[in-house]
């Protein structure tokens, strides 16, 4: 009687044996190891982190009052449930339409007038080669951002009194002195001037940063071409300059609805309503002199909706059109 036996296969024809391959090292240490490694570097942001979470985010609680009726030293979240009340309140309220015109027309003023003029200021001084002079331009042009807006404020107002200098310039001209902090076809060429003398100068900072990433040779190869100095700046400088540019331009139209409440504030007056008054200034009538809360934090959560809607819808468009994006 014959038995089988199991031949083992010749070593050449053996399977290998299967191993789980080992994942290759990230490199990249988890977060408990790195708290513990740059535990100081953490340490610093608390603060800042602190600080918007005390005075931003805690504060949104409070719109709740915007639905509640609140009464000044009742509960701090409002008495009862009122609803939509407040909000039809300021819906069907003229005086509302009036200032949100008035909102509207100054943040596109603002807008139109104090952005484009960074730029064409910061290729202004790129194109200055004496140091010095540079230095004394930048200087110059910088400081009104460093002055309080209560002191421009009381500038502005002794520029155009009606024995201001404006007005002393115009009688030696033979021309009739103008009330322009009385009138209110004055107050936003007031506003926006002041604004771009306020604000251009140090706006121009981070163009003048940006300016110093673009690669000389792109200059150096566009004249080479025959590319001279305005085609220079068109085809290699702003191009260069394009992503700070809109990066900006969404914040700014993030901001549009915010339009500067202290120098409003300090600028107008009750002859001036029409045409000054906006919303920001409205709230506080409403809110801080009439004790009204609920009727403006209503108008306040408008307000932060429409500036929402704005900055998502104006990174949506940028981010389609140039590729340029903060999200």
């Amino acid at each position: 009687m014959s038995t089988s036996r199991t031949v083992d296969p010749p070593p050449a024809t053996r399977s290998p044996r299967l191993r789980k391959p080992r994942a290759a090292p990230t490199g990249r240490p988890g977060w408990r190891q790195a708290l513990r490694r740059d535990w100081q570097l953490y340490s610093l942001a608390i603060l800042p982190l602190l600080f918007f979470l005390i005075f931003r985010y805690a504060p949104m609680l409070g719109n709740v009052i915007a639905f509640r009726k609140f009464q000044p030293g009742g509960d701090i979240f409002g008495e009862e449930w009122v609803g939509l009340r407040y909000v039809r309140m300021f819906l069907n309220d003229p005086t509302f339409w009036q200032v949100f015109t008035n909102t509207i027309w100054l943040g596109a003023l603002t807008l139109l007038f104090c952005f484009p003029m960074p730029i064409v200021l910061a290729l202004l001084l790129n194109e200055i080669r004496g140091r010095k002079l540079k230095r004394f331009l930048q200087s110059v042009s910088y400081l009104p951002h460093f002055l309080s807006m209560v002191v421009v404020a009381a500038i502005v107002m002794q520029l155009l009194t009606l024995d201001g200098p404006i007005n002393q310039l115009l009688r030696f001209v033979g021309g009739d002195p103008i009330a322009f902090i009385q009138q209110a076809d004055w107050f936003r060429t007031i506003y926006v001037s002041s604004e771009m003398w306020q604000t251009v100068g140090w706006g121009t900072i981070l163009y003048l940063a940006a300016l110093t990433t673009i690669d000389d040779q792109l200059y150096e190869a566009a004249r080479i071409d025959g590319a001279n100095r305005w085609k220079q700046i068109w085809h290699v400088t702003l191009p260069g300059i394009r992503p700070t540019a809109v990066t900006l331009l969404i914040l700014n139209i993030g901001t549009f609805m915010a339009v500067g409440f202290e120098k409003v504030l300090l600028l107008y007056n009750p002859l001036t309503y029409p045409t000054a008054d906006v919303i920001s200034t409205y709230l506080y009538r409403m809110g801080i002199v009439s004790n009204n809360f609920s009727y403006a934090a209503a108008i306040g959560l408008f307000e932060a909706l429409i500036g929402l809607v704005l900055i998502v819808s104006a990174n949506l468009i940028s981010r389609r059109a140039v590729g340029t994006s903060l999200w």
